[in-house]
């Protein structure tokens, strides 16, 4: 479709529209906007969102069930940081230390019913790592088990907790924060020695799965992301949300699955590129198998499904494989050495069954958590922004294209003007365009024609 019968179908109201009115952010000065929020998009022709990639490591599994405590990782309940401070990974992750183990069956006894043992117990264990592929379960002397303390159990009997280093929180002793099922929520100074946790006030509901919480940059206030039960989709993901993270609002569902079969089990959430993003773990009950799909908010209270069924990390085809039977995301991604580096608990075999988990790692190209490809790969798609505040920037662009595709990026007022146009041939990271116009200050709106590429973001610099 040519550029001005583009803007033939948009409406006087919606040219005339400013991005102030979809900000991605309460900050004005936003730079990079993923096409996969909706907010910032006008029209769409012969394309689809699509997730995007993941590579899985070479090195996968990471680390698995190798210690006498590490009786059955389950879902494991990663919580992984890079901590800038020091230099280094950081992983919480939540072992049965009490259960039986799969270690060593064959497929015969796997066909036994698992049956968890009444003693069942949970706990807490660290692990760090120089380089987020080797990993070190250091001897913490901290928890007694079996008679010994040389072990990495942090603390032993919370249930699905999530943990994160509060960057924002002025008390030292309240800049590592733990929410879990209860709900409860505890302190720590160093990430090891933790506080008694504190029952929370306001909600009432029993949070049996990977709880996570994060402050809110948009909100000034802390979300939580847990999880309730309804009659009509089983599992659903709820949200709570405070100011102190002790005092907390009642809980509220915030997403279901699509139908009953496909059960919202987990949903780890971080605050990226002006959106907030949920990696979503999806409970399918006719086979028993757990995957990770992507979802986005501006709010953290009304989510949107991104490419739904479609996996952003894919369970292994082969059975018994590491990820054959589930994918859990840890919370949270790390972002570094421009990639995103998403890790995740798997395990060889079914979610009710017996199986043996390990700590992977898939990764992502920059900006790739999802982006428009071509419904028809013979003729040419087409993505129109809304009107979007302009200063002069260099206007970059983020996109995989394919040999022989092409990605065009016109630049054109709220008239209809067209300003300036720039192509790129091969894939770009932040490649800033090459527009030979004379674009004045003011608003535009940006026309990204997509031919055998993905696009998936660009940026104001």
């Amino acid at each position: 479709m040519k550029l001005m019968q583009l803007f033939k179908l948009l409406s006087l109201t919606a040219m005339i529209l400013t991005f102030g009115s979809c900000s991605q952010t309460d900050n004005s000065e936003v730079s990079k906007y993923l096409l996969l929020d909706s907010r910032i998009i006008e029209e769409v022709t012969n394309a689809k969102l699509e997730v995007g990639t993941v590579v899985k490591h070479k090195a996968n599994p990471l680390f698995e069930e190798e210690r006498e405590w590490e009786m059955r990782f389950d879902n494991l309940y990663g919580n992984v940081i890079f901590d800038e401070e020091e230099q280094i990974y950081k992983c919480w992750y939540s072992p049965f230390i009490v259960d039986s183990s799969a270690m060593g069956m064959t497929m015969e006894e796997r066909s036994r019913r698992y049956q968890d043992p009444e003693n069942r117990e949970m706990g807490i264990c660290y692990a760090t790592s120089i380089d987020g592929i080797s990993w070190v379960k250091p001897e913490l002397g901290l928890v007694e088990y079996n008679g010994s303390k040389q072990n990495n159990i942090v603390w032993r009997g919370p249930h699905g907790a999530g943990i994160f280093k509060d960057l924002q929180e002025e008390d030292p002793a309240k800049r590592y924060k733990m929410i879990l099922q209860g709900m409860s929520v505890s302190f720590s100074a160093d990430g090891i020695h933790w506080d008694e946790k504190t029952k929370v006030n306001g909600v009432d509901v029993a949070g049996d799965t990977h709880n996570n919480a994060f402050w809110a940059p948009t909100l000034n206030k802390y979300v939580g992301i847990t999880r309730t039960w309804g009659p009509d989709f089983g599992r659903e993901v709820a949200r709570i949300e405070s100011e102190d993270f002790i005092n907390w609002t009642k809980e509220e569902v915030v997403m279901h699955g699509t139908e009953k079969d496909l059960q919202t089990y987990a949903m780890p959430v971080f605050y990226f590129g002006g959106v907030y993003l949920g990696l979503v773990a999806i409970h399918q009950q006719s086979s028993d198998r757990v995957w990770t799909e992507l979802t986005w908010s501006p709010d953290t209270k009304t989510w949107h499904r991104i490419d739904a069924g479609n996996p952003l990390i894919p369970c292994s085809d082969k059975e018994l494989d590491y990820d054959y039977g589930c994918v859990y995301p840890c919370a949270y991604p790390v972002f570094k050495d421009g990639e995103i580096q998403l890790y995740y608990g798997g395990s060889d075999w079914l979610h009710f069954g017996w199986r043996n988990g390990s700590l992977a790692l898939a990764t992502l190209r920059q900006d790739g958590f999802a982006g428009y490809v071509q419904l028809d790969k013979n003729s040419t798609g087409s993505i129109v922004t809304k009107s979007i505040p302009y200063n002069g920037e260099t206007i970059s662009l983020t996109a995989d294209v394919e040999e022989g595709g092409s990605v065009t990026v016109s630049v054109v007022n709220d008239e209809g003007e067209m300003l300036g146009t720039a192509a790129v041939k091969n894939t770009v990271t932040d490649e800033g365009l090459q527009i030979d116009n004379n674009i004045k200050t003011g608003n535009i709106h940006l026309v990204i024609e997509i031919f055998h590429a993905k696009v998936y973001a660009f940026n104001l610099q």
